[in-house]
Parts: C-alpha cells; structure tokens; sequence
C-alpha cells in the first residue's frame, strides 16, 4: 500500500492551501460563531468551485466522483485552516447515505455549494449547523427521518454551532453496509480534521516559542520545550498513515475498513490532544484567552475527539474486528 500522495493530491492540497490562505478563516470562524454566516457562506462557495463539495458525490449528479484519499487530503487542509460549517456531514455523510435515494436533487445541490445539509450521529438528537443547513436529517436504528431543528444547545467550540433536533418523516430504511460506511467516512473526514489542526497547532507554538524570551532566553531553547515539539510531530506523523490507509481501504471497500478507520480516528484523537495541550501550556497565561486566535483551533481539537466517535468507542470496534478475524 502507497503512503505517499500522488502529484495530482498534492497539487490538490497546495490550491485549497492557497483559496484557504487568502481567506481570512479567522474572521469568518469568529463571525460563523456570532450566527454571521455571510463569511462562512462565501467561503463553502469558493471550497464548492474547488470540488470539495461535491468529492463523494457521483460525476452525474455534478459531483467530483473522487476517493476516500481526495477526502482525506481535503478534511486535512479544512482542518489546518479551521474553516466553518457542517463539512463532515454536508460533503462526507449525506452523500453516501442519499447515494440510492430517491432524492438525486439534494445531492445536485450539495455538489455545486449552493445548499449543505446536517444530520445526526447515530441514534443522536443533535445536528451541527442546522441554523445554515437546507436539509437536516435523524438517523435512529437504521432509519433515516426529516428533522426539525429546535433549540440551540451550548458546544464545547462555539463555531460548531449545535441544535436540538426532532425526528419527523421517515424517508428510507438505510442498508447497514451504506450506514456503516458512511459512519467510518465520517471518522476518516473527523481524524483528517484533527491532524490538520494538530498540525496547525504545533506551526503556531514552534513560532510562538522561538521569538518569546523568559528569563533572559528563547522560550523555544529550553530542552524541555523542544522535547514537548517533538512528541507533537512524532504523534501526528504517526496518526498520519492510519489515516491515508483507512482512506484506502475505503475507497476499495475491503473487510478490515471499519478496523481501520476507527484506528486512524483513535490515532488522530491522541495527536491532535497531545499538540492542543503542548500549545496551551507553551503560550502559557495567554495561551487560556478566547482572545488569541490559537482558542479556535484548541476548541475545534476539544471538539473533535468525541464528534463521529469516542476514543473509547473507536477502539471497542477495533478490538471487536480483531476478535472476529481470529
């Protein structure tokens, strides 16, 4: 199996680098968690014209037709540059829960940016950004039903806004292999997210620390703190090629996919954890201010690790695939 990307992923990464990097995500982040969606609208637009949209989304419905790696390769730039909204749910779930629906025009909409939609995790009542989503769905068992958003609920990262959502319609029975595979998608898109703002992280603090002085030295000098670096980007580039084979064995649905994507979430859980909490206690009292621009990506981090699955959930499915090949 290849872990490297191919020249087309990289080329990829480096324009939704450069469409990322000339717009202000900070702002908009900040603006989305103030309910001013305008920013964060007009940057879906721009990501929808890159394809990002519309990845898991057939060509003949308007989508890209790509793979699980193209997924991963952009979950981990939107990740980087913390951009606002549903992007799990609207590009990486709804797709591949709606593929065999009766509903092609959601999928059309979602593809082009004009619309995105939210849905529920498993047998769950809350949807993220419901308040900017066109469609809203309930998963309950293995139904899918319209919902209804009601009140606003209080998140641990105020620019994932969440909401109280109640089931209404039922629209489909959802075959198990599509909701199971639509669930390890969503925690591939979930783990990309974490290694992206890890990696975020760990760029802001090594800046941080090479030009703050205490006690009459480079903060970065102290060996301490170059140790606590280190293990940072030895987690992250570890978590890295869990992530770029699970999004293989996804894309060629294979037996040990589910295993792999829960250890790639795992993984990305404890790497992404490991540079918030290096970040904090490096920027030190100001490290705590909602102020500073590094709180998004520290509460992104915060939320991240139990959205699409818990630590502790993803490796009670991966020790039940490994009881099951034996």
């Amino acid at each position: 199996m290849k872990f490297s990307l191919s020249a087309e992923q990289q080329d990829f990464a480096k324009s939704l680098d450069a469409l990322l990097g000339d717009f202000d995500t900070v702002s908009a982040s900040r603006a989305w968690a103030r309910s001013d969606t305008g920013p964060g609208t007009d940057l879906w637009r721009k990501l929808a014209e890159a394809g990002v949209t519309g990845l898991l989304i057939p060509e003949d419905l308007g989508g890209v037709g790509g793979s699980h790696l193209d997924v991963a390769v952009a979950f981990e730039r939107l990740g980087y540059h913390g951009a606002p909204g549903p992007w799990i749910e609207s590009a990486v779930v709804v797709p591949l829960i709606l593929a065999n629906s009766d509903k092609p025009e959601i999928l059309t909409d979602l593809s082009d940016g004009t619309q995105c939609a939210s849905i529920t995790e498993p047998d769950g009542s809350r949807a993220l950004d419901s308040h900017v989503a066109a469609n809203t769905f309930v998963v309950a068992g293995h139904r899918l039903y319209e919902g209804t958003p009601s009140k606003k609920l209080r998140s641990v990262d105020p620019v994932r806004t969440l909401f109280d959502v109640q089931a209404g319609t039922a629209i489909a029975d959802l075959d198990p292999e599509i909701f199971t595979r639509a669930y390890d998608s969503a925690a591939l898109a979930c783990a990309s997210s974490l290694i992206g703002a890890g990696e975020r992280l760990l760029d802001d603090t090594v800046a941080y620390v090479v030009q703050r002085k205490q006690f009459g030295r480079v903060v970065g000098s102290y060996q301490a703190v170059k140790h606590a670096l280190a293990d940072v980007k030895v987690a992250l580039d570890f978590a890295r090629p869990l992530v770029i084979g699970a999004a293989h064995e996804l894309s060629a649905q294979s037996a040990v996919a589910s295993r792999d994507a829960s250890a790639a979430k795992v993984a990305a859980n404890k790497a992404a954890y490991r540079a918030a909490r290096a970040a904090l206690q490096l920027h030190g009292a100001v490290g705590y201010t909602m102020e500073l621009d590094l709180s998004l990506w520290i509460l992104r981090v915060q939320a991240l690790v139990t959205a699409w699955g818990t630590t502790a959930h993803h490796r009670d499915r991966i020790a039940t695939a490994l009881t099951q090949e034996n």
